[in-house]
């Protein structure tokens, strides 16, 4: 019976200090800024930059936890597209807590003074793809928040102190320039929009200007923004324009890709550090 009782007891120690097969959400500890970009070239630059990064698959997504200027950060890189978006940044909130999350990234200039290299610091983020309708069978542009069932603004507006932060730095910037460019980057404050496709066309460039304003076009900052928005963090996006949106903007992503997202990149490196 003794030794039964033995063995029992050495069976339950085993399971119950057996480690989980999938990581489990990590306690409120010190403060920590979420660093989020679509693809490797935006991350990659900021990744390279942490003192002692730790590597943490959650469902197959990449974190890198590190010290960045004396800030604890975690950098991913989500995937091209709104619903790879959300679902990355749903895990950075969950398992990190993030204080706040920026985006980084490129972009298509949709403001006729942008040209390939400037940036765009975002005042408000929204989605040109989303549409229902009304009772009446007016247009509505608004998502609709599943916790407590309200209609989500139309834009979702950068966290104050984040803009005000980044409008201060980048003042102090000097951005590397694009190859064949006629001036130095500049930077803007304004409206980015998002949508599930890469724009390459006059037409839809002039229907985002017309229709909403926007300065510049992506696929995942809307999405980015209305996860922290329903749940209370921070975030802000930044772009840097890659290309005009236009009928050549797949050639020239590809040849203005590196230093635009290494623009990119150095500011929300540089407002992390100053934060």
């Amino acid at each position: 019976m003794r030794r039964f009782l033995s063995v029992l007891s050495i069976v339950l120690v085993t399971l119950t200090s057996a480690p989980e097969s999938k990581a489990q959400p990590t306690g409120k500890a010190a403060p920590v800024i979420g660093l989020l970009g679509a693809f490797d070239a935006e991350v990659k630059l900021v990744i390279e930059s942490l003192h002692s990064p730790v590597i943490r698959e959650i469902e197959g997504i990449r974190f890198t936890t590190g010290d960045l200027g004396g800030k604890q950060v975690v950098v991913a890189e989500t995937g091209v597209g709104k619903v790879n978006a959300a679902m990355t940044t749903t895990l950075l909130l969950t398992y990190f807590h993030p204080t706040s999350v920026l985006f980084t990234g490129i972009a298509g200039g949709l403001h006729p003074s942008l040209q390939p290299g400037d940036l765009v610091i975002s005042r408000q983020t929204g989605y040109y793809d989303y549409r229902t309708l009304t009772a009446d069978q007016q247009p509505n542009f608004r998502t609709r928040n599943p916790i407590n069932r309200q209609l989500n603004p139309a834009y979702f507006p950068a966290d104050s102190i984040l803009l005000l932060r980044a409008q201060a730095v980048a003042r102090s910037m000097a951005f590397a320039p694009i190859p064949g460019a006629s001036r130095p980057p500049s930077v803007m404050t304004g409206t980015v929009v998002t949508g599930d496709q890469f724009v390459a066309s006059e037409e839809l460039v002039n229907r985002l200007r017309t229709d909403f304003q926007a300065d510049a076009t992506e696929m995942e900052g809307a999405a980015v923004a209305q996860v922290c928005h329903q749940l209370h963090v921070p975030c802000l996006v930044i772009r840097s324009m890659s290309d005009k949106a236009n009928s050549n903007a797949r050639r020239d992503m590809y040849a203005f890709l590196s230093v635009a997202a290494a623009n990119s990149a150095n500011l929300v490196m540089a407002i992390v550090k100053g934060l």
